[in-house]
């Protein structure tokens, strides 16, 4: 079917009429920003605190039941046989991940060596390697929430954790492209994929346990608590003299386990507290943060426009039903059109023993059609 210059407008002005209406139904202004669940709890890691064991990624692929990530290679370089997970970073079968970067005055130093540096006790490593923890940040006004059209992806109104359900998933990935983090991972490798990623272990946390990669870590380099609570001891660790010696806690704020050690130089803000309308992990380093591998960003969550936009388009499905109505009437003026041309064409062609006089009659019916058509 050909469509001429007239029609093709014509069809693309009904449509734009079409997506034009949805704009009346409201303006598409931000939405207010939604607020710390009652009984919000999170992370704080504190990267000064971190020796880069990583018992937080081993007992978390306990915990969630993931395989390895085999590298073979990274025995045979150090000489050692047996199997190593050994991820570069989050995917299908890591939910929880520490990443190596150069300290404060490793400039010189390699990678590899700075890893393999031993960090001294205190404001560890500022002269070798500063780590990371990289998992999910459980935000407080969720992009992938926001994103997700089935919500397989979900915030709890109590913990505020965010949580996924793999039964009510599609696979469409939204979720993946929405995190300002990049944190969800696909299974790209299984039959019946879904999407992976750090779920604050729900489980013990609702049965009055705490996360697996606290309950692991030596340190306290991950605490478990309240978010308001971490956020005051955050700012407890600011206001500390550098050098000094403070009281750690370690695994979970409302224990007695702690620890002393020297404050370090931090870089002087709780990554997290802000960022997109604020996360409940949290980080803290002495190292900035963008040197960490973490993105810079607003203050505002970015859901709170688009969301907007999308209910505003799809609200009551008018919008989209407006456009369908549209693209068929479009469609049905530029077939009408082609058919009476193709009937006009017909009446063209003389019937066998018809005289000229008649062959020519049509035609110049169509002719006339044609020209008030035009």
């Amino acid at each position: 079917m050909s469509i001429d210059r007239r029609n093709f407008l014509k069809g693309l002005a009904v449509g734009a009429v079409s997506l034009g209406a949805g704009s009346v139904m409201g303006p598409a202004v931000a939405r207010p920003a939604k607020e710390l669940a009652p009984g919000a709890v999170g992370i704080l890691y504190d990267a000064t605190q971190c020796i880069g064991c990583k018992a937080c990624e081993v007992a978390c692929k306990e915990v969630n039941d993931l395989p390895p990530v085999e590298n073979p290679a990274l025995g045979q370089a150090y000489g050692v046989e047996g199997v190593w997970d050994a991820g570069d970073d989050l995917n299908s079968r890591t939910m929880n991940k520490i990443k190596a970067y150069p300290g404060l005055q490793a400039v010189e130093a390699s990678r590899a060596d700075a890893v393999l540096a031993e960090p001294t006790v205190g404001g560890p490593k500022a002269d070798a390697v500063s780590f990371v923890k990289r998992a999910c940040m459980h935000c407080v006004d969720p992009d992938c929430v926001s994103a997700c059209p089935v919500s397989a992806l979900t915030k709890n109104p109590i913990t505020g954790i965010v949580q996924y359900n793999p039964d009510a998933c599609i696979g469409c990935r939204y979720c993946q492209v929405a995190c300002p983090f990049n944190i969800p991972k696909f299974e790209f490798d299984k039959t019946f994929p879904k999407i992976v990623k750090c779920q604050m272990c729900t489980d013990l946390v609702e049965a009055g346990g705490i996360p697996a990669c606290c309950e692991a870590c030596p340190t306290g380099a991950s605490l478990f608590g309240p978010v308001a609570e971490l956020r005051e001891e955050g700012h407890r660790r600011l206001a500390a003299e550098p050098g000094s010696r403070i009281e750690y806690p370690i695994h979970s704020l409302d224990r007695d386990d702690t620890k002393v050690a020297t404050v370090a130089q931090y870089t002087p803000r709780i990554y997290g507290e802000t960022e997109t309308g604020g996360t409940q992990y949290m980080l803290m380093a002495d190292v900035p943060f963008e040197e960490l591998g973490l993105p810079k960003l607003s203050d505002q969550s970015r859901a709170r426009l688009s969301e907007t936009i999308q209910h505003t388009l799809y609200d009551g499905m008018v919008a989209p039903a407006l456009l369908l109505g549209g693209l068929v009437f479009a469609a049905y003026r530029n077939t009408r059109d082609e058919r009476a041309r193709a009937d006009n064409e017909m009446g063209d062609e003389p019937d066998a023993g018809a005289s000229t006089a008649k062959a020519k009659q049509p035609k110049a019916q169509a002719q006339s059609k044609e020209g008030r058509r035009l």
